[in-house]
């Protein structure tokens, strides 16, 4: 790496070159949307993948060191996993491990190679374990190299934005709006691409497609390194003593920590999106269009684009509300977004019992739970976010927003294992589960908000611009 000081974020605090922001900023954007192009092009293909090709007869036994881990997650689940049961397990567990490594990136950076080093090796690590999908013999090494790859380099990168700003520069929370704009339109894009081509031509070209994505997300990121801030390796924070908590903190800390599994069910029909719900829409429901079958793996850019949608639809609604009326509280808000989520599940079981003349039903099952969901989700994730900044102990927080994305891993193991039941289960039977869920969580975020929302909501009203 270049030993030449980098800016700082009050070093750029006059710098206006990216669409009013320093120029790091772009470099950053560009870089974090090709590193969600190669994930979601990945993902997109996982389940299908190991469904359709990797675990059938003469590719399954070719896979290193699977026999051994198959029977360490039979073991765990205290049954034989059929290939459906099984790629759903490793799909929740790969997913939902996604959301613990950046802890290990995190510390390895701070203690030991700085982030620039450390979002190196994860591109690096990311681009080989996309590289290594094309070979049977190491899917679990490509898996290893992803997950260790995602570890060192998502978090890292983007705390990098927050230092580009001095603490007094108000661009910092555009910032992150324009840096999660360029994540979506990645999210949009990676489908049509990855996915097509590995659908249609070859599974191995949709995963080489996500790999040139993350080398090109490299090659950005390092041809930005003077505009980026300078590492500080092995800082340490300060010894001031942190105050104690009131009695209120305390209580505020219990109930956000016992929230988390409720989060976590909540979430479990949305999660199934790229598991379950890409193995059973094609064979349900009728997607042709135009005398034309689109490829599953559009049902991903489907969500996507109706999720963004969605979210900046919640920005906007609740703006519109606050002139009016008094704007619910996040608790409130992830009450009426867990019910909507709900509601979008009871769509897929419509889906299973009114099928049509072909015994496929009309593709307004699947447009019905794609707005209902992403218009739940719009109000439970980010919210939720906001919800625990808001809520935990100041002298924590930062330990809090962290544990808040706990929920996640919790979730994505529990799809993993929902999924494998499908097979045993009717579509009707399937997704009427998810949708009590969804619903159980709705109901306890409601006891939530009537027994404990002045801990959950300590400084009155949401403000808007959190929604």
């Amino acid at each position: 790496m270049s030993a030449t000081p980098h800016p700082t974020g009050a070093d750029s605090e006059a710098d206006h070159s990216f669409f009013g922001h320093p120029r790091g900023l772009g470099y950053l954007a560009f870089t974090e949307a090709w590193e969600r192009f190669s994930y979601y092009g990945m993902q997109t293909l996982l389940v299908l993948y190991m469904v359709k090709q990797l675990f059938l007869p003469g590719h399954i036994e070719h896979i290193a060191g699977f026999t051994a881990f198959r029977a360490g997650l039979e073991s765990a689940y205290g049954h034989v996993l059929t290939n459906v049961a099984l790629a759903s397990a490793i799909f929740g567990l790969y997913t939902g491990l996604v959301y613990l490594t950046p802890v290990m990136g995190g510390f390895v950076a701070d203690r030991w190679l700085g982030r620039t080093r450390t979002i190196t090796l994860g591109a690096l690590l990311m681009a080989a374990g996309h590289f290594l999908m094309a070979f049977d013999v190491s899917f679990l090494a490509a898996l290893l190299c992803l997950l260790t790859g995602v570890g060192c380099f998502k978090g890292n990168l983007a705390s990098q934005i927050g230092s580009l700003y001095a603490p007094e520069d108000l661009r910092r929370a555009d910032a992150f709006q324009i840096y999660y704009l360029f994540i979506n339109a990645a999210v949009i894009i990676a489908p049509l691409v990855a996915g097509t081509l590995g659908e249609v031509y070859g599974w191995h070209y949709g995963f080489g497609a996500a790999g040139v994505g993350m080398v090109i997300g490299l090659l950005i990121y390092l041809s930005g390194r003077k505009w980026l801030p300078v590492d500080q390796v092995g800082a340490r924070a300060t010894t001031a003593a942190r105050p104690a908590m009131t009695t209120d903190e305390r209580r505020a800390l219990a109930v956000l920590i016992a929230l988390l599994p409720v989060l976590a069910i909540g979430a479990v029909g949305n999660q199934q999106i790229f598991n379950a719900y890409m193995l059973w829409v094609p064979s349900h429901v009728s997607l042709v269009f135009f005398g034309r079958t689109m490829p599953t793996t559009w049902l991903i850019t489907l969500d996507a684009i109706v999720s963004v949608s969605c979210l900046v639809g919640a920005v906007a609604f609740w703006r519109i509300w606050a002139a009016r009326f008094k704007e619910p509280s996040e608790v409130a808000k992830i009450t009426i977004g867990l019910a909507l989520s709900a509601a979008a599940m009871l769509c897929l079981a419509g889906a299973a019992l009114f099928p049509g003349p072909d015994g496929k039903a009309s593709i307004g099952w699947v447009l019905g739970f794609e707005l209902l969901n992403s218009m739940g989700f719009a109000n439970v994730f980010p919210v939720g976010l906001a919800m625990y900044a808001r809520a935990s102990p100041r002298a924590i927080v930062g330990t809090m927003v962290g544990v808040y994305m706990l929920h996640m891993f919790l979730c994505n193991n529990l799809v993993g294992w929902l999924g494998g039941l499908l097979e045993h289960m009717s579509g009707a039977g399937f997704w009427l589960m998810h949708a009590g869920l969804v619903g159980t969580a709705c109901i306890l975020m409601f006891v939530a908000a009537r027994f404990a929302g002045h801990l959950l909501n300590p400084a009155g009203p949401a403000d808007s611009a959190q929604g």
